[in-house]
């Protein structure tokens, strides 16, 4: 039985992992098709657009 469990325990991890990379490069994603979006926007209106802070970014 507590192989199962380890098995079980080994498998769930691994797919963890695989999720967070997986929303690691979404959000890498969102990120660059943001930067892009507000190079547009700068383009357009001529001006630089006000820059938010990066709630994932960690910093503040």
């Amino acid at each position: 039985m507590a192989d199962r469990d380890l098995a079980e325990v080994l498998r769930e991890n691994e797919y963890l992992k695989r999720r967070n990379a997986q929303l690691q490069s979404d959000v890498l994603d969102l990120s660059a098709e943001n930067h892009r979006l507000r190079q547009i926007q700068e383009r357009l209106h001529g001006r630089k657009a006000g820059h938010l802070p990066d709630p994932l970014g960690g910093g503040q």
